[in-house]
C-alpha cells in the first residue's frame, strides 16, 4: 500500500502543476509540459477544470483495454480454451490473485497493469494504480478550491461536485471488490508513515455516500441547461451530473445494505433494511428527474437496444445513447473492431483470433418467456409459461433473440464461397463446426449483444468502414430501474414497496424495463411472498444486464457466489431433427436436448473478497489481507 500511496502522491503532483491537452473537452491550448505554480493553476474556471477533467483519463475502458476483453466473471460465461490469461479462467481455477499485474503476463486485465498513463492509450488503464491517482488529485482539488477567486458560484459547485464525484467513485470501485479500506478525504502528506486503518464496509459506504450526496446537490441535471455548459454546448454528455451522482450514491446505498457487505459490517448475512431504504430514496430522486418531461435521460426504444453497446456507420459516435448514466471516455477509435468484435465468434469459420466467450447454458436458462414466466427446466415442457423442450428456441424473450446465436440463425448475411455455404448459418448443434472448445463455442451458443451480425469476414461488418464502436456503460437507466425495484421491496418488505416520494412501486419498476422489450409483467403468484419476487428480481438482473459486467459482483453480494447451482458452467447438448429448415430457426426442433457440466468452481468464503497485493499488505500492521488469503 506504501507503494501505491506513494503513486498517488507522485501523480497528485504531477496532475497540480501540468496541464495535459487531453481530456472530454479542451479548455486550455496549452503544451503538455507548461508548468505553472499551486496559485495560477486553481485561480479561474478554466484551468481548474483543465485540471479536474483529467479524473475522466482515470476511467478504464474496460470493454477494450485489451485486444480481447474479459469482465464477466460469474457463472455467466466461459472463454474457450486456446489460451487462460485471462481474469475469467484465472476465477474458474479459484486463483482471485489473477486480478493484478504480478499475476498476468500478458498485461491483459483492466483492473491492474503495469506502465499506466492519463494519455489517450487504452492498453495504459488500469483501475488500482489510476484509482489511487484520481482519489489524490481529487482531494488536491477540493484542498485548493479557496483558491478558485475568479469564478461565479455555480463555476465553483460544478468543480467541486466534479471531485467530490469521483472521490466517492473510486473508493466505491475499490471497495465492492476489496471490502471495507481506509477512505481517503484528505491530502496525504508524502513523508510520514501510514497508519490509516482499514474501516468497515458500512463506514466507507457512509463516507462514499456523504461525497455523492453533496455532489448531486451541486451538480446540475444537465450540463447544457448551465452557463458554464452552454461553452461546450452539445458536448457534455461525458461530464459529470446530478443523475451520475444520484444513481452511484443509490447503487453505493445498496451494495452496503446487501447480505455479504451487511455480513461484514454487522455480522448478519441478510439485508440492511435501513441503508436499502436511503437506496431506494437516491433512486426515487433520480427517476423523478429522468421521467420529467424535459429530461434527456429515456430508454431506448427496443428497436434501438444494440445502441446502449455498440454503433455502426455513425463517424466513431460513442454507443449509449439516452440510456446511459455513466460512461467513460471511449479511447482508440477503431481499437473495437480488431479485437472485442472478434471474441464472440467461432475461428476460422467467421473470423480470426483464438480468445473467444461464451455465454453459458446455465445462464442463458434465465432468458424466459414472452410472457414473462421463466423456465424452470431446459429439458422439461412447461405447461404454464408455455416452454417446450423439443422446440427451445420458440416463444422466448425477445432479449434472448437479441442477444444469444442458437443453432440456425443465419450469421453470414452477403456472399459466401460456395464451398463454405454451410457456414451460413449457426452450426451449434451437439457436432456441429460451430461448436470447438478451443476457437469456438464451447457451450452451443454465442454472444451477439456487443456486435452486429455482419461484425465477420464475409459481410466486413468488423472493418474500418463500418465504423463499429463497441463501448459498454458502467451504469444505465433500466439498471436504476432494477436497483429501485430490489431496494424498495427489501426496504418496505414487500413487492408492492415504493418510496413515498416516487410514484411507482418495486414490482412496477420492473414491468418498466420489461414493457420496454415487450415482455409479460412478473407473474402474480411472485408477488405472493418477498423472497418469491426477489426471484425475479434476480432473473431480471439477469437477463435484462446480461453480460454486461455486473453478475459477478451481484452473486457476491447475494452471497451466492459460492453456492450450486452459481458455480457450475454448463453446455447444451442436442441434435437437430431432420425437418431442419434455416429459413425458421425459432421453430426448428430439437432431439435429446440436455445440458452438460463443464466445470464446477471450487470456492470458499474467502472467495467473496478479491485478495489484496501482499506488498501493501505487509507495510503497516493497520492494514490487513482480506481473510483467508
Amino acid at each position: 500500500m506504501k507503494n501505491y500511496f506513494k503513486t498517488i502522491v507522485k501523480y497528485g503532483f504531477i496532475f497540480g502543476l501540468i496541464f495535459s491537452s487531453v481530456s472530454c473537452e479542451d479548455y486550455l491550448d496549452r503544451s503538455p509540459d507548461t508548468i505553472i505554480s499551486e496559485n495560477e493553476a486553481f485561480e479561474n474556471f478554466t484551468k481548474f477544470q483543465g485540471f479536474t477533467e483529467e479524473l475522466y483519463q482515470c476511467i478504464p475502458d474496460f470493454t477494450n483495454a485489451y485486444w480481447t476483453n474479459s469482465w464477466n466473471w460469474g457463472e455467466d460465461e466461459i472463454q474457450s480454451t486456446a489460451r487462460d490469461f485471462h481474469f475469467v479462467v484465472k476465477i474458474d481455477n479459484g486463483n482471485l490473485w489473477g486480478w493484478q499485474s504480478e499475476y498476468d503476463g500478458w498485461q491483459a486485465g483492466w483492473m491492474n497493469r503495469r506502465g499506466v498513463s492519463t494519455n489517450n492509450d487504452r492498453f495504459a488503464k488500469d483501475l488500482w494504480t489510476l484509482g489511487w491517482a484520481g482519489i489524490r488529485k481529487a482531494n488536491i482539488g477540493l484542498a485548493n478550491m479557496d483558491k478558485l477567486q475568479d469564478a461565479t458560484q455555480e463555476e465553483k459547485d460544478m468543480i467541486k461536485g466534479q471531485l467530490l464525484f469521483f472521490r466517492g467513485w473510486f473508493h466505491f470501485q475499490f471497495m465492492q471488490y476489496f471490502g471495507g479500506l481506509p477512505y481517503i478525504d484528505t491530502v496525504l502528506p508524502s513523508d510520514q508513515p501510514l497508519t490509516l486503518p482499514r474501516l468497515s464496509y458500512a463506514e466507507c459506504a457512509e463516507k462514499a455516500a456523504a461525497d455523492f450526496r453533496l455532489a448531486a446537490d451541486l451538480l446540475p441535471v444537465d450540463w447544457d441547461e448551465t452557463t458554464v455548459g452552454k461553452r461546450t454546448l452539445g458536448k457534455n454528455a461525458l461530464r459529470i451530473n446530478k443523475i451520475m451522482a444520484l444513481g452511484y450514491l443509490g447503487k453505493n446505498y445498496l451494495w452496503a445494505g446487501s447480505p455479504l457487505m451487511n455480513k461484514v459490517s454487522t455480522g448478519s448475512a441478510t439485508y440492511n433494511t435501513e441503508f436499502c431504504k436511503k437506496a431506494a430514496q437516491a433512486f426515487a430522486e433520480l427517476l423523478n428527474h429522468t421521467e420529467s418531461s424535459n429530461s434527456k435521460y429515456a430508454l431506448l426504444p427496443f428497436a434501438k437496444y444494440s445502441d446502449n453497446f455498440y454503433t455502426t456507420g455513425q463517424n466513431w459516435a460513442i454507443p449509449g445513447g439516452t440510456e446511459a448514466i455513466f460512461r467513460g471516455p471511449y479511447f482508440g477509435a477503431n481499437g473495437s473492431n480488431w479485437g472485442t468484435s472478434k471474441q464472440y465468434q467461432p475461428a476460422p469459420i467467421l473470423v480470426d483470433g483464438d480468445v473467444k466467450f461464451l455465454p453459458t447454458a446455465n445462464y442463458v436458462d434465465y432468458y424466459g418467456m414472452a410472457n414473462g414466466l421463466p423456465i424452470t427446466n431446459i429439458t422439461q415442457a412447461d405447461a404454464e409459461s408455455g416452454y417446450d423442450p423439443t422446440h427451445p428456441w420458440q416463444g422466448r424473450d425477445p432479449r434472448f433473440y437479441n442477444d444469444i446465436v442458437y443453432d440456425g440463425v443465419q450469421c453470414v448475411k452477403g456472399t459466401i464461397p460456395a464451398a463454405n455455404a454451410a457456414d451460413r448459418y449457426a452450426n451449434l448443434y451437439t457436432g456441429g463446426n460451430y461448436r470447438n472448445i478451443s476457437t469456438g463455442s464451447r457451450t452451443g451458443y454465442l454472444l451477439y449483444k456487443f456486435i452486429p451480425i455482419t461484425a465477420n469476414k464475409y459481410d466486413g461488418g468488423y472493418d474500418w468502414g463500418s465504423n463499429l464502436n463497441i463501448h459498454i456503460p458502467w451504469m444505465r437507466l433500466s439498471d436504476i430501474y432494477l436497483m429501485y425495484a430490489e431496494s424498495a421491496a427489501i426496504a418496505y418488505n414487500s413487492p408492492n414497496g415504493k418510496d413515498p416520494s416516487y410514484n411507482k412501486t418495486a414490482v412496477e419498476a420492473i414491468n418498466v424495463v420489461r414493457d420496454r422489450a415487450n415482455v409479460g409483467h412478473v407473474a402474480n403468484k411472485f408477488l405472493i411472498t418477498l423472497d418469491l419476487f426477489m426471484s425475479e428480481v434476480r432473473r431480471e438482473r439477469a437477463v435484462e444486464l446480461a453480460f454486461e459486467g455486473h453478475r459477478f459482483n451481484d452473486l457476491r453480494r447475494w452471497m451466492l457466489f459460492t453456492q450450486s447451482p452459481y458455480t457450475l458452467k454448463k453446455s447444451i447438448e442436442f441434435d437437430r431433427d431432420p425437418s431442419f429448415n434455416p429459413a425458421t430457426p425459432k421453430t426448428n426442433k430439437v432431439l435429446n436436448i440436455r445440458e452438460t457440466v463443464i466445470l464446477e468452481r471450487n470456492f470458499s468464503d474467502k472467495h467473496y473478497w478479491l485478495p489484496l497485493k501482499n506488498a501493501d499488505v505487509n507495510m503497516y500492521l493497520e492494514f490487513p489481507q482480506n481473510p483467508g488469503w
